[in-house]
């Protein structure tokens, strides 16, 4: 499936942002927890300050201190004071899970803990601070969750704006490439690109520019050569064909010279039949020909016929034909009469002794089949001089004229090859 270059690259980079969006949830989770923690270190630190300083304001004995440590302990389930011979050597931090004692429901809830030194009347003791730790999955899930519907606004926002921007952005591209598609080499005609405040298309412009201006000077200068060529080539021709013409009724050649005198009358007929050709793909190339003209298929196919017959016989050939009554279309006549008599004589050509040929005119177009034993090279049909068979006969260029006059009519040739036949059809889309 084709997309959209903009389309491609903005998937790309939505692509990307969710993988982003993936890795920063656990992010979340481990910065939040470890802010958490250590806000919690801080906290039971100034708990046990506290506890220390409100046992040594009391100012009360020895007897009674070890009461209240222990009522103190009593009514604090989480916390303890122990007293202790020896001092601790540094602060313990710790995290553990257990049930929380103040909890309705039975849940095991995560506490972080402080076990240090606290001095008392002048004695040791060791005293045990644990406060709940919150729940930091809740707390990443609240944040996950704000952080998507920011990152869904974002990237909706992207794709419209995106839409939105880019139908300006590439005006000029669209417009540079319309252009393109409408031009034709051999209409000649220079095309002249929008200006725009975009360097990279100022610059695209100005490359084809220069480009199509290089390739309309040197399909000009081919086009000129053949036309010339062809021109000047009718007249020794014609000189040639004369001189032949007049060598093959003299008596005094031998039968041998007269054979050489043939094949050299059958090449100046083929080489003049190749040269009125070029002259014609010239003619058309330059759009010489008027195309106004409304003319009746079905008339011009059967007065085309009607001139056949010998051609027919002599390979006893069946032909068929479905011609469709009041077939109008408005063409040049002329271009029509080659672009069916190229086909008719395609076919026969191709057609082996004792084949068939069928010729149908319908309103969507005329078929000229014939049968066959293989399909021909459908990379090789259409091109100029190409050999698509044995048969040097024809100038290799019958059917390079059929395509140049569909495509100065604006019609349609095709080829396929179906149960050994050969099928040409020509749509003619104005009709």
């Amino acid at each position: 499936m084709k997309k959209n270059l903009l389309q491609k690259s903005l998937k790309q980079l939505t692509i990307f942002a969710f993988i982003v969006f993936a890795l920063s949830v656990p992010s979340y989770f481990l910065l939040v927890d470890w802010i958490w923690l250590k806000e919690l270190d801080e906290n039971n630190q100034l708990i046990a300050a506290r506890i220390e300083n409100e046992f040594n304001e009391q100012k009360i004995n020895n007897e009674k201190l070890a009461e209240s440590i222990a009522f103190w302990n009593e009514i604090q389930p989480v916390s303890k004071i122990e007293s202790a011979a020896n001092p601790l050597a540094k602060d313990s931090l710790y995290t553990i899970r257990r049930e929380n004692s103040y909890s309705k429901s039975e849940a095991i809830d995560r506490f972080r803990g402080l076990k240090t030194n606290i001095l008392i009347n002048n004695k040791n003791y060791v005293l045990v601070v644990e406060t709940n730790v919150e729940e930091t999955e809740e707390t990443v899930a609240y944040i996950a969750m704000v952080t998507l519907v920011f990152f869904m606004i974002l990237v909706i926002g992207f794709w419209i704006l995106n839409r939105k921007l880019s139908r300006k952005l590439w005006q000029p591209f669209q417009d540079t490439l319309e252009k393109l598609k409408s031009f034709q080499l051999n209409n000649q005609k220079r095309i002249s690109f929008p200006e725009t405040d975009i360097i990279e298309f100022n610059e695209l412009n100005t490359t084809l520019d220069k480009l199509l201006q290089h390739n309309i000077a040197a399909y000009q200068s081919q086009k000129e050569f053949t036309e010339n060529a062809s021109h000047e080539l009718q007249t020794p021709l014609a000189v040639l064909k004369n001189k032949i013409d007049l060598l093959l009724q003299s008596d005094d050649l031998t039968e041998r010279q007269y054979h050489i005198a043939e094949e050299m009358n059958k090449a100046i007929i083929r080489s003049t039949r190749i040269n009125k050709n070029l002259l014609l793909l010239a003619k058309i190339e330059n759009n010489q020909f008027d195309s106004s003209t409304l003319i009746r298929l079905d008339t011009l196919i059967d007065q085309i016929l009607d001139g056949l017959p010998t051609f027919f016989k002599d390979k006893n050939i069946t032909i068929t034909t479905h011609i469709q009554p009041a077939v109008e279309v408005t063409a040049n006549s002329g271009l029509t009469e080659v672009l069916i008599n190229n086909l008719v004589a395609n076919a026969i050509r191709h057609t082996l002794p004792g084949g068939s040929i069928k010729i149908a005119l319908s309103a969507s177009g005329l078929e000229v089949s014939n049968s066959g034993e293989q399909p021909l090279n459908p990379d090789l049909l259409f091109k100029r001089f190409s050999r698509i068979s044995a048969d040097n006969n024809g100038s290799g260029l019958g059917l390079s004229i059929v395509q140049e006059i569909c495509r100065f009519h604006n019609w349609e040739v095709s080829y396929n090859f179906k149960n050994a036949t050969h099928i040409f059809f020509v749509r003619i889309l104005t009709f």
